[in-house]
């Protein structure tokens, strides 16, 4: 298994894509902690608001004190607000750099004094932050800031031998974008942006997400990798 013995922290475990990464990192031999605002099914599951410094001092201690380190930090609390820029709220735009980008560095902060050499973090992107999307503003404002933030992490932390990357995968079925779907005809449009001509499954993340954890990535560091059946290639349209 690519990740026995592994002790894994993973924000946002209790539905969509991170908790098919924290299934996974399971399912690889990791022990796997979990926080998110709802319960998750982890070895253990810690309640905790990501933008709540106190509160994610307090889990990772909790990690730390049951398992004593943390190999692997996986961050995928997110939310999104479809609006540009003038008609978002001041109090939404607060809301989602909070949740999508304040969550990742305090998630960060807390766990990095509990890794060392061969430890792994995998940050949650997306393809948005590679290529402007419309309506989503704030939404791609945090996902290409976490790109850029995996690329200085990883510059900070590679001679402690921690590895930092990130996964911006294109539209994939979860919690979040369920009412994008609801509409067939909708549907069928966003497929046709993915050239192999499916929307992304958790599962899809999930094994790029154990595959950077892993010694397989033991030699990459600061890539944004797009998991998104090639939304980032290019239209594949014949125009």
């Amino acid at each position: 298994m690519k990740l026995e013995g592994k002790v894994a922290v993973v924000t946002g475990s209790a539905s969509g894509i991170g908790a098919a990464i924290a299934g996974a990192f399971a399912a690889e031999g990791a022990r796997v902690a979990g926080i998110d605002l709802r319960p998750s099914r982890c070895a253990i599951s810690l309640e905790a608001d990501v933008t709540d410094e106190e509160a994610v001092r307090g889990a990772v201690g909790a990690v730390v004190e049951r398992w004593g380190r943390v190999d692997i930090l996986s961050t995928n609390a997110g939310i999104a607000v479809r609006k540009p820029v003038d008609e978002l709220a001041a109090e939404e735009w607060d809301r989602v750099m909070a949740v999508n980008l304040r969550g990742v560095f305090l998630a960060s902060k807390y766990a990095l004094p509990h890794m060392g050499s061969g430890a792994a973090i995998v940050h949650m992107a997306s393809v948005v932050g590679l290529m402007g999307t419309r309506n989503r503003a704030v939404y791609t404002a945090t996902k290409g800031a976490i790109i850029a933030l995996t690329r200085n992490m990883a510059l900070d932390y590679a001679g402690r031998g921690i590895r930092v990357n990130c996964i911006c995968p294109g539209f994939t079925r979860t919690p979040l974008t369920e009412k994008l779907f609801a509409d067939p005809e909708r549907e069928a449009r966003f497929r046709a942006l993915h050239p192999l001509g499916r929307l992304g499954e958790p599962e899809d993340v999930a094994r790029a997400a154990v595959f950077l954890a892993s010694a397989d990535a033991g030699w990459i560091t600061g890539v944004a990798l797009p998991v998104d059946g090639g939304f980032t290639a290019g239209q594949a349209a014949d125009i």
